[in-house]
Parts: C-alpha cells; sequence; structure tokens
C-alpha cells in the first residue's frame, strides 16, 4: 500500500511538472512566434535539430542506464556514490567528445555558416546537462523537488522572455532564454545531489561493466533521435526555414502531450528496475497496469481534442501565420497513439528488464524507414510528408516489439480501462465540434472546448467508477465519510 501511494504521489508531482511544460510554450510561443516570425522560429528549431545529435552523443545512453543501476543500490549511500562517480566520468568523457565534433562540424559544414553563433549558443544546454546529473534524482523518486525546481525556472525565463524579446532580431536573446530554461535548472543539482551521494570525477571506471550497456542504450537512442529530429533536418535543408517553422508548430504541440504521458515511465521505471532483478510479477504487473491506465486516461482525450479544435489549437499557439500546420498536426496524432503504445512497451518493460536490444532493433528499422521515406515524401509534400514519414516509424517500432514481449507479463480488465475514456472521447468530439459551429473566436472555442470537456471527461470517469481516477479521489471521499 506505501508503494502505491508513493507511486501516486510521484506520478501527482511529475505530471504536474510535465502539465507546466505545457503551460510554459502556451504562455511563451503564442508571443515568440508573432514576435521572432516565421523564419527565425524556423532557425531557433534547425539549430536545435542540429544540437540533438551532439547531446545525444554527449548523454551517450547514460540517463536511462543510471536510472536504472542508481535505483538498485539508492539505499547504500556508499554503493549509489561510488556508481554514479563512475557514470558521472564516463559522462564528462562523452561529453568532451560531442564538443569536439561539433566544433569541426561548424567549421567545415557550410550550410551552417550562418548558423554558427545560435548553434554555440544552444550548445551549452549540453553541458548544462551532464553536469546536472539529474538521474540521481529521478533514481531516487525525488519528484517533488525536480517539480519545484523546473518550474522556478520556467517562471524565472517567462519573465527574461517578456523583458528582452520585443523584435525579429531578438531571436539569439531568446536562444540563451531557451537553454535556461530547458538545462539551467540542472545547475541547482550540482549542490542539492550531496544529499543523496558524493559525485565526483574519478579515473577508476569499471568499464566493461558500465560500457556495453550504455552503448546500447546510446545506440537505441541514437536511433530514436534521428527519426524524430531527421524530418527537421532534412526538412531545413531540402525546403526552407519557413516549412521548418510551420512543422516545428505542429511537432512542438506533439511533443507537448507526449511530455505529459511519457513522464509517467520515469515514474514507475525505478521500481519496475527493481522488480525485474528480482523477478517479483505480481509487482511488476500492478505497476504496469498503473502506467498503463495512466496513458489511456490522459492519452486518449488528448488524441480527441487535437483532432477536433486543431485549427484554434495552432491560431491561439502560433497565430494565424501558422496555420498551414493543421494538416501536419492531424497526421502526427496518429503518430502520438503509436508512440503511447511503443513507449509503454519499450520504456516500461523492455528497458527495465534488460532487454533494450529489442528497442534498439526497433530504432533502427524505423530510423531508416524514416530517412528513406523522408527523401521520397519530404519533396513532394513538405511537412505533411515528414510527419506522414513519422507517424510510420512510430506503428514499425510497436510491430518490432510485440514478438519479444515477456510472456510472464499480464494486465487484466483492459475493457474496464477503456470503457469511460472511450465515451469520453466521443463526448470531446461532439463538445468540440459544438463550439466549432457556435464561436467564432479561436480562442474561445478553445477555452470553451477546453473547460467542457474537462468536466464532462471528469464525470464519465466518476460514474463508469475507472480504477485510475477513484483511486485519486479515494482521500477525499475517505475524509467525507
Amino acid at each position: 500500500m506505501k508503494e502505491t501511494k508513493n507511486v501516486n504521489k510521484n506520478a501527482v508531482f511529475n505530471t504536474i511538472k510535465s502539465i507546466c511544460s505545457i503551460i510554459y510554450p502556451l504562455i511563451t510561443f503564442p508571443y515568440i512566434s508573432r514576435v521572432l516570425m516565421r523564419e527565425n522560429v524556423g532557425k531557433i528549431d534547425f539549430g536545435a535539430s542540429i544540437i540533438s545529435y551532439f547531446s545525444l552523443i554527449a548523454s551517450l545512453g547514460v540517463t536511462t542506464y543510471a536510472v536504472r543501476e542508481c535505483a538498485k543500490v539508492r539505499e547504500d549511500r556508499s554503493e549509489l556514490s561510488n556508481m554514479a562517480s563512475q557514470i558521472f566520468s564516463i559522462n564528462l568523457f562523452s561529453t568532451l567528445i560531442a564538443y569536439l565534433a561539433l566544433g569541426v562540424t561548424l567549421i567545415v559544414a557550410k550550410p551552417l555558416e550562418n548558423y554558427r553563433l545560435l548553434i554555440c549558443i544552444q550548445s551549452a544546454s549540453i553541458l548544462f546537462t551532464t553536469l546536472g546529473t539529474d538521474w540521481i534524482n529521478t533514481a531516487m523518486e525525488d519528484f517533488r523537488y525536480i517539480t519545484v525546481r523546473t518550474v522556478a525556472v520556467q517562471c524565472l525565463s517567462i519573465v527574461l522572455l517578456f523583458l528582452f524579446i520585443h523584435r525579429p532580431e531578438d531571436y539569439l536573446k531568446y536562444a540563451v532564454i531557451s537553454v535556461i530554461a530547458s538545462s539551467g535548472a540542472y545547475l541547482i543539482n550540482i549542490p542539492y545531489r550531496r544529499k543523496f551521494c558524493d559525485i565526483r570525477f574519478t579515473r577508476n571506471l569499471n568499464l566493461k561493466k558500465h560500457l556495453p550497456p550504455i552503448f546500447l542504450l546510446f545506440a537505441m537512442i541514437l536511433s530514436q533521435t534521428i527519426y524524430c529530429n531527421s524530418d527537421m533536418t532534412m526538412l531545413g535543408l531540402m525546403k526552407d526555414a519557413s516549412e521548418v517553422g510551420l512543422y516545428s508548430t505542429s511537432v512542438k504541440i506533439y511533443n507537448l502531450v507526449n511530455t505529459v504521458i511519457a513522464s509517467v515511465a520515469w515514474v514507475v521505471m525505478p521500481q519496475l528496475s527493481e522488480n525485474f532483478a528480482k523477478k517479483n510479477y505480481d509487482e511488476i504487473n500492478r505497476l504496469l497496469k498503473y502506467s498503463l491506465n495512466f496513458i489511456i486516461v490522459l492519452g486518449l482525450p488528448c488524441l480527441a481534442g487535437l483532432n477536433v479544435v486543431t485549427g484554434a489549437i495552432i491560431e491561439v499557439i502560433a497565430g494565424r501565420d501558422f496555420l498551414g500546420a493543421v494538416t501536419s498536426l492531424h497526421i502526427l496524432t496518429i503518430a502520438l497513439l503509436c508512440s503511447f503504445i511503443g513507449g509503454w512497451m519499450g520504456n516500461m518493460i523492455m528497458i527495465p528488464s534488460g532487454r533494450e536490444s529489442v528497442c534498439l532493433r526497433a530504432g533502427i528499422v524505423s530510423a531508416l524507414i524514416n530517412i528513406i521515406l523522408n527523401l521520397v515524401l519530404i519533396p513532394r509534400y513538405g511537412l505533411n510528408g515528414a510527419a506522414t514519414t513519422t507517424a510510420i516509424s512510430e506503428f514499425l517500432g510497436i510491430c518490432i516489439q510485440i514478438p519479444y514481449m515477456d510472456k510472464n507479463i499480464r494486465v487484466h480488465g483492459i475493457w474496464n480501462m477503456l470503457k469511460g475514456p472511450v465515451l469520453g472521447v466521443i463526448a470531446i468530439g461532439l463538445i468540440g465540434t459544438v463550439c466549432t459551429s457556435v464561436f467564432q473566436s479561436s480562442f474561445v472555442i478553445l477555452a470553451a472546448a477546453v473547460l467542457a470537456s474537462a468536466v464532462v471527461y471528469l464525470l464519465i470517469l466518476i460514474l463508469v467508477k475507472n480504477e485510475f481516477v477513484m483511486a485519486f479521489l479515494a482521500p477525499v471521499l475517505h475524509r467525507k465519510k
């Protein structure tokens, strides 16, 4: 019972953090898209797509590996300090290699000449992430601290944004503020992590133990990064910054929803890793059922809402200039559904159980298909072609993982999980359609649809006694009695 309460509490904190991560761009992006204009937004996102590859080299698959391994020894401070110091030292070496590779690329690659200063600014996020070792906080399940720290830095970034960003030429200043918002919080970890362990640079590295799984996870994440970012990179190279600006808008909305739903993985991964090591399948199945319920209850209404009031969402977030992204966002909702399922299988079953090779195989095939299809579809269909390749890649990832599912995994009561959310999705579709027909203003349409849908959806879940929602309402109902 105590573990269930901890998971619920951590899920609440992580969901708050994820919701704030949604609210942050909902506040900033409408302002930025209108001030910087489509071309400069495209430059920022193109630079970010380039940095993502070098950030991946620096991270080297360390984050997922560190959470899993540190969670196993978190009860012993000495063991945890030793493990964390070794992983941190490996991470420092990979970060140095990433910066050397980035320097060479910026000197050699002529298409990047006009982006050099921008990319250099954005690259600071790589160093901040490495020094921050945020995986310690996740392994220790300190989601309260992570949430408070992240929200505080985002509030600071919003203040800086409105103080310093006023013209299209301010896009470099916006790049600095973006780094602070996304990675600045990690620097606060340096003094805070002493609460759990003592991390220092060490040459005594057990490379035989650490490198094989780290490289395996690196290869897996590399393949994921390629098919997630190759769309943006190839659009920038084959089309123009304006096309990237449009596509990046739909991708931002896609990522916002995906971030909230994927947040449950970091909540349950430490406990799943611990229980897979003990082969405690009763607890594993309980945690997997909890996480699947989370995904269904929150994910399905998001998919419905994105499809019903797509135009209003884009106009409110980015402005009329970005309405060309409507079709690509519709296509990306298919990719989002596949990402929910594939993420549950990969992040909550394959990785905690040590089956990274399955995720690697799925990622490599998906990445290769994505690049090939991008070469064919982007020249003809532009951003809609890029969105289509993402959807196909996500679906292939699921198909490849299914045959390797652990036969001891048993998640019962799927229909009971789906009953309320499916009825809620139908209601959301009707509400969205009515709001679109009745109101003219995109802001009013979106506000009315979201508020009405949230109330009706919650009432439906309570009426059908959805297990996930009732678990959160139980303490309140118990107090009333």
